[in-house]
């Protein structure tokens, strides 16, 4: 059994107007910060998109194109087609869209989890899960299947059906997420004056 590390890549970016897991941070594609931060961790980084990102994205990380059987679903689509790829392993799964995401929180959040549960996910202040960040067991791939085939395609209310662990991380930050270009931007700002603190650089004063 090993851990794969799941970059979720495949979400529509409606509300974003572009594909969130191309924008930049950290002088390259989210995607790829991203499976860069689940590495130290995980056995195997993988990428999953759907069918016209595994045609243009270039990496050196493996990429898992959605399965055509699981389309539809969501977020689902992704762990399922992972479920179906990699069959008896565990899941470490990460969004693209969350910023300030860092190994140390994701490090912290695989020390706290019990493994005797189903899943675990990160857990906001308004008491709902944040299913991409998340850690998925291999007993949880039949228990996902039944739902989608039952027609249940949240994994809200699957990791809520499942009694799945609960984590707050160290920084409630680590779960902002970027949905629109104005929040990607001010983001960006605040990540750029942050560097020039760290660097010793006063910021500019002007907008």
């Amino acid at each position: 059994m090993s851990l794969y590390g799941l970059v979720i890549c495949g979400g529509e970016s409606t509300r974003m107007g572009t594909d969130k897991s191309l924008l930049v941070y950290y002088q390259k594609p989210q995607y790829e910060h991203v499976a860069d931060l689940l590495a130290p961790l995980c056995e195997h980084v993988v990428v999953c998109c759907n069918a016209e990102q595994h045609r243009t994205f270039r990496t050196s990380y493996p990429k898992l194109a959605d399965l055509p059987r699981f389309a539809g679903a969501g977020p689902m689509t992704a762990l399922l087609t992972a479920f179906a790829a990699f069959p008896g392993n565990d899941f470490l799964v990460a969004g693209c869209d969350y910023p300030y995401l860092t190994t140390d929180e994701l490090a912290n959040f695989l020390h706290y989890t019990n493994k005797d549960l189903p899943a675990s996910a990160f857990y906001n202040q308004n008491a709902f899960y944040e299913p991409l960040l998340g850690w998925y067991s291999r007993s949880a791939g039949d228990a996902l299947l039944n739902a989608f085939e039952n027609g249940s395609h949240s994994l809200q209310r699957f990791l809520q059906g499942n009694s799945a662990g609960k984590y707050q991380p160290v920084s409630a930050q680590t779960m902002q997420s970027v949905d629109t270009i104005d929040d990607y931007r001010a983001v960006k700002h605040a990540l750029e004056v942050n560097k020039d603190f760290e660097n010793g650089n006063q910021p500019d004063n002007q907008s």
